[in-house]
């Protein structure tokens, strides 16, 4: 990364009834060889603890949430008000086992979009695309915010 170009924060956590640390150790670890700046809350972290990271890192490009116990729609429960009182405002990225059991119900991925994830990976290989997606996206919104309006 050159020093023209601005950081790249993330925010990154395990849902809050996991423990499973070795997968978020990981990726954290992926993430700064990558030149990301990594905010790790580790596991156990509960929606609230995000939100207050992303008061703290209103710069940050995403949070990511991994959850490998199955029980992430529940601990995510209160995504929603966080969202939607603007306590975290950039995109939230899920990813892990995310349901309980074998057989894996497509509407589980529903729920998760309506709880207020953006994106959910199945793979960790897709996590450095989608955030250089999200950050094109934001890039693309910014310009056009900043275009002149025809009279």
């Amino acid at each position: 990364m050159s020093h023209s170009e601005p950081r790249r924060l993330v925010i990154l956590g395990v849902a809050a009834s996991d423990s499973h640390a070795v997968a978020n150790h990981l990726i954290a670890h992926a993430l700064r060889g990558l030149g990301f700046e990594v905010e790790n809350l580790g596991t156990c972290t509960p929606v609230e603890e995000f939100a207050q990271a992303c008061e703290q890192h209103p710069d940050a490009e995403a949070v990511i949430i991994g959850s490998l116990n199955g029980h992430v729609h529940e601990d995510l429960r209160d995504l929603p008000a966080a969202r939607e009182a603007g306590r975290i405002t950039c995109p939230v990225i899920v990813g892990g086992n995310l349901s309980v059991g074998s057989r894996k119900d497509p509407r589980d991925l529903e729920r998760l979009h309506a709880l207020g994830v953006d994106r959910i990976l199945q793979d960790p290989a897709q996590l450095l695309p989608a955030l250089d997606e999200l950050r094109a996206s934001r890039t693309a919104d910014a310009d056009r915010q900043r275009l002149p309006v025809a009279s």
